[in-house]
């Protein structure tokens, strides 16, 4: 998957930072605060650069390092928090993004660091060379897909700096992408010392879940379209101009990482602006559900959070159905800034076009753009619970009768064949067969998919609080890991907290413990230190276990 887009920031000096030149031109060729009054993005940019300059040392920064913005947020009240992410002698560091935080005069108050192990090595030559790293995580991918047969492998290794996994070393990390039998994708990333090839970690990189318009799985719902000529265009302008395409049952051909061929998405056009039937046997009604979860997603995050698209950046993605031959997955590309989405096989799962799995794979790209979880141990179970979450989020802000808010992840796309009436169960994760309810020491090595659970347990309880109770028809009965009573706060006040926590507190390698630490921020922000809400956040960390 690609990275973040980069805006150049600060470049480090022998004796600490120096602003670059351009940084500190931006600001004052820009103007010091937008039109509601708050400093601008230059103003904050400015300050944060003279702030690593100041703190260059606490921020574990040298002279060999570079380092380059991610994201920036500006809090009403004018604080701001500046993300970045460094080098190291012009190596990517996995590990070495850092938050800045700054008063609204500028002034600095703390950081953030993904990890404080020094950053030195004694060479950049690796001992490993790139063809063997690459063999390595070809033999890596097959080891993960046990049973299928894979084609058209293609293997793309680039020397990175880890600093995630204890004291920072050389390593490679080598993205592998291949096709499985029925020609679906898959890919892992690889990360491989560069130094003995033993193998660090390894994470999937294709991120799974799993006018008016007759969906499958929502009823009739409002869509905005585009008039060209005497066709209706299934692409709404006022989300940044996102689409729905044809995929034909097609896939894509991707060589060495990059996808040089994709499945086409032929956008959809209709003479009446009337889209689908609400049937399979009509291809819009699977585009139209894809097309209303974009717009509710993208509305979600507007309106309750400020967010203006995926990336923050008003640039609408655009969507992928029919892709594949029973596919039964649906996935968010930060490669193509698209939503791909599979028909199912109909035994076990239906076409994955419903609301919250919308929600779901679309909050991986905002959490890409923003802390970066790493997709593996307990950051990847944190970055699998916040689509879960958001998404969950996401079908509660659309109110929409035919899909009611719940606490169930992908009930309206399993069939008979999966044998449980949904993909996950917030109020006990254990209900899957195989989530954690509770944290152990254990649960970084559980499939992110599975070691999510905890921290969908601990928003589930924050939301509705302990014990059983019915929400929208649904019944749910959630247990405490440490059998306490828990009272919710009200799943509104659960998604701020989380995305506050998500964009100014989280950082690539942040784990359990840590999330408890950025959320108990997000509610002391948000609320107050010692509120009902940040009581409460505490109470629902310690009733999964984790202190």
């Amino acid at each position: 998957m690609s990275r973040t887009r980069h805006i150049r920031g600060s470049r480090l000096a022998t004796a600490g930072i120096a602003a670059t030149t351009a940084t500190l031109l931006a600001a004052a060729l820009a103007p010091a605060a937008s039109a509601d009054g708050r400093p601008s993005r230059a103003t904050a940019l400015a300050n944060a650069a003279s702030a690593l300059v100041e703190h260059a040392t606490s921020l574990g920064l040298t002279s060999a390092q570079d380092t380059s913005v991610r994201d920036v947020v500006v809090d009403k009240d004018g604080t701001q928090h500046v993300r970045y992410d460094r080098t190291y002698r012009q190596l990517p560091v996995l590990g070495g993004d850092f938050v800045v935080h700054l008063a609204p005069g500028g002034a600095y108050r703390s950081a953030d660091r993904a990890t404080r192990s020094p950053l030195s090595l004694p060479s950049v030559t690796p001992g490993l060379a790139a063809p063997k790293a690459a063999d390595l995580a070809v033999n890596a991918l097959r080891a993960a897909n046990l049973g299928e047969t894979l084609k058209k492998i293609t293997a793309k290794p680039r020397l990175v700096v880890d600093a995630l996994h204890g004291a920072p070393k050389l390593a490679w990390q080598t993205n592998v992408v291949a096709q499985d039998s029925l020609g679906n994708p898959v890919a892992r990333s690889v990360l491989t010392d560069a130094r003995t090839g033993a193998q660090i970690d390894a994470w999937d990189t294709i991120e799974t879940a799993t006018g008016d318009g007759q969906s499958l799985y929502s009823g009739t719902v409002p869509l905005e379209t585009t008039l060209s000529g005497s066709t209706y265009q299934l692409k709404d302008p006022t989300r940044g101009n996102t689409y729905t395409g044809d995929a034909a049952n097609k896939t894509d051909l991707c060589i060495f990482g990059i996808c040089f061929s994709r499945a086409p998405a032929t956008l959809f056009t209709d003479a009446d602006n009337h889209w689908g039937s609400g049937t399979t046997s009509d291809r819009s009604s699977a585009a139209v559900d894809a097309q209303y979860g974009t717009n509710e997603t993208w509305d979600y995050y507007k309106n309750v959070h400020g967010r203006n698209g995926i990336a923050g950046d008003g640039k609408g993605s655009y969507n992928r159905v029919h892709y594949g031959n029973n596919y039964n997955n649906a996935f968010w590309d930060d490669s193509c800034f698209c939503m791909t989405y599979g028909d199912g096989d109909g035994t076990t799962f239906g076409p994955l076009v419903a609301l919250d799995v919308a929600g779901h794979e679309m909050s991986h790209g905002v959490t890409s753009k923003t802390a970066a979880l790493t997709y593996s141990g307990e950051s990847g179970g944190l970055n699998e619970a916040t689509s879960d979450i958001f998404g969950t989020m996401v079908e509660w802000y659309a109110n929409n009768s035919s899909d009611a808010g719940d606490y169930l992840i992908g009930e309206k796309i399993v069939r008979s064949g999966f044998g449980k009436p949904a993909l996950r169960f917030m109020d006990k994760p254990s209900k899957d067969g195989n989530s954690a309810d509770c944290w152990s020491s254990s649960v970084g090595n559980l499939d992110v998919h599975y070691s999510s659970g905890v921290a969908n347990h601990f928003a589930y309880l924050l939301a509705e609080g302990s014990g059983a109770k019915t929400v929208n028809g649904v019944s749910y009965n959630s247990p405490t890991c440490n059998g306490s009573t828990v009272t919710g706060i009200g799943h509104d006040k659960v998604g701020k907290i989380w995305y506050r926590a998500l964009t100014v507190y989280m950082t690539s390698s942040t784990n359990y413990a840590g999330a408890r630490t950025a959320t108990l921020n997000a509610a002391k922000d948000l609320y107050g230190a010692g509120s009902a809400e940040y009581n409460a956040v505490a109470a629902a960390w310690s009733a999964v276990s984790v202190a």
